[in-house]
Parts: structure tokens; C-alpha cells; sequence
């Protein structure tokens, strides 16, 4: 059974949209691609977001395979700018208390968690480890399908998964989570 090594996307600028990593977010990519060179990895899938995907580049390269595009490993919701802050982020609480709300830009926590989870077992069976590059807001929804809510955590519901973090995975078994012990 294939270990999933699932990692938080470096820091991204703070802007709407599909914004790019800052110069601190290259630096930790490559300080777990670095990490990740040593695991036997095999393959690197990625969020289809720029700051998942130049998370995964270098990552990729360390490794010398490809970077394969997954929407399922995309967040819950994604602010773009067209709706106010503060409604986007009134829409991403409610989401992640009522896990079966639905907004309007994005997931459910509960779709969100099934979705990741989807991927996961689709690549359980590959050959050695595999690296998944994603979002917070959908690694704590899986987490939180797999381990109950009072085994997740608090800080990652209060205040989101760090920057390259990762969760450690085979199959549904969650072994680590959100570790920074790379930087």
C-alpha cells in the first residue's frame, strides 16, 4: 500500500485569484522537495492551483517525474475577487461548521473531504510513495472525515494548515499530521 505524502502548498502571495508563491514560499518548496528527495517517492500529483502546482515543481524535479494534475486535490473554495472578503469568508466558516453547507464558490467540507479521500485510494496502490500537493481548508475536511473532529487538531481548524506542512497517509490510516519537522 502506497504511503501518501500529502503537502500543504507553500506560502502564496495575499492576493484573490490563483495567486503565485513569495519568495518564502519558493524557499520552503524547495526545502521539501529537498526532504522529500530522501522517501522514494514515485510520483507527484498536484492541485491544479499555481501555488499547489510551483509547490510541486520543484518537488517533481527533485525526483526526475512529472507533475500530475489532479482536481481533486483542489481547496474547498478559492476566492477570486468578485465576491466582498468578507462574505467569502463568512461562506468558508459557515462551510466549515455546517460541513454540509454548500457555497456558492466552492465545495461542502463533506464533498470537499470525499473528494480527497477519492484520490487518495486511487493511488493506494501505486508503486512506492506518492506526493500530493494541496490546500489546507480540504486536508483538515479529510481530516476531519477520517479521525473525527476531536482527534484534529485545534490550530488547523482555528488557523489552517502551515505552509508546506504534510500530512502522511496510507490509505485512510492517517499516520502524521500537518508536520513542519523539515524546516
Amino acid at each position: 500500500m502506497a504511503v501518501v505524502y500529502l503537502v500543504q502548498h507553500a506560502e502564496r502571495q495575499s492576493e484573490p485569484g490563483d495567486p503565485e508563491l513569495t519568495e518564502l514560499g519558493r524557499e520552503q518548496a524547495s526545502r521539501t522537495a529537498e526532504m522529500l528527495s530522501h522517501h522514494g517517492v514515485r510520483a507527484v500529483f498536484s492541485s491544479p492551483l499555481r501555488r499547489a502546482l510551483q509547490t510541486a515543481r520543484p518537488i517533481a524535479d527533485a525526483l526526475g517525474v512529472e507533475v500530475v494534475e489532479d482536481r481533486r486535490l483542489a481547496e474547498r473554495m478559492n476566492w477570486d475577487g468578485r465576491q466582498p472578503l468578507a462574505e467569502f469568508l463568512a461562506d468558508w466558516d459557515r462551510a466549515t461548521r455546517v460541513r454540509d453547507f454548500a457555497p456558492r464558490t466552492g465545495d461542502s467540507s463533506h464533498r470537499a473531504a470525499a473528494r480527497l479521500i477519492a484520490f487518495v485510494q486511487s493511488v493506494v496502490d501505486m508503486p512506492g510513495p506518492v506526493v500530493a500537493v494541496s490546500h489546507g481548508g480540504v486536508t483538515t475536511d479529510m481530516l476531519r472525515t477520517l479521525l473525527g473532529d476531536d482527534q484534529v487538531p485545534r490550530v488547523l481548524l482555528e488557523q489552517g494548515v502551515p505552509s508546506c506542512a504534510i500530512t502522511t497517509l496510507e490509505g485512510s490510516r492517517v499516520l502524521r499530521v500537518a508536520a513542519v519537522d523539515h524546516f
